[in-house]
């Protein structure tokens, strides 16, 4: 079976459970109703490559595949803008080949850092863009973005001071929070640390610690 044949048939089966004598929940969905779940299927993905779960990373990955082809497929029923799973495949196979120019053209590049240097050019390039911070999506999580900004920032030599003394200043407020946090995610940065897969290998730790302490307080003798 060649790679990729599994991919029609799953095609066919959304296509059924979409269809007329399908599954009436799946013919309920739209775009909306099923973005929390495009945004659980991810983070589930996530949670399988931190945990190194390899059963659970191919479910997952499954389930997210999943969610492109139903949106694909609700994208084909549009009454004024349909599309549908090949012109979704279609759209990345020629971003791909676009901006591989060193693999699927003539220019050349000897190291990664050089190849996402030249995938930032160029997708300004295609989309226009006038400032290193168009596209960033400012909805996104807030270590996640502070990130993002601080890369796109380096990226194009813009400088922007941000005091590297990790110290906190009275009184204590929201805004001083803030600057705290987006120092230690430019320190981050700065050392090659992902300052977003720091804070959940913190939280994985501390839910360790806070199940033990359950688990004594739990089989803890009581009071009479």
């Amino acid at each position: 079976m060649p790679p990729g044949e599994r991919l029609l048939e799953l095609v066919a089966i959304m296509d059924r459970l979409r269809s007329p004598g399908g599954c009436p929940w799946d013919a309920e969905q739209t775009h909306e109703s099923l973005l929390a779940y495009l945004l659980e299927e991810a983070h589930e993905l996530v949670d399988a490559v931190e945990s190194n779960d390899r059963d659970s990373l191919k479910e997952e990955l499954g389930d997210v595949l999943l969610q492109v082809v139903f949106h694909a497929r609700i994208a084909s029923e549009d009454e004024t803008q349909p599309f549908d799973i090949d012109a979704v495949a279609d759209g990345i196979i020629s971003k791909l080949v676009m901006r591989h120019p060193h693999v699927f053209g003539g220019a050349v590049a000897t190291s990664a850092e050089e190849v996402a240097k030249n995938w930032e050019q160029l997708k300004a390039s295609e989309k226009g863009r006038t400032s290193a911070l168009d596209g960033v999506p400012m909805g996104q999580p807030a270590l996640l973005l502070a990130a993002k900004l601080i890369h796109r920032a380096n990226s194009h030599g813009i400088e922007v001071s941000i005091p590297e003394q990790i110290s906190f200043e009275e009184p204590i407020t929201q805004e001083s929070v803030g600057e705290l946090l987006l120092r230690v995610v430019a320190l981050a940065a700065k050392n090659g640390i992902d300052a977003e897969a720091a804070l959940r290998g913190a939280a994985r730790k501390y839910a360790v610690q806070v199940k033990a302490s359950e688990q004594f307080v739990q089989g803890r003798p009581q009071k009479p």
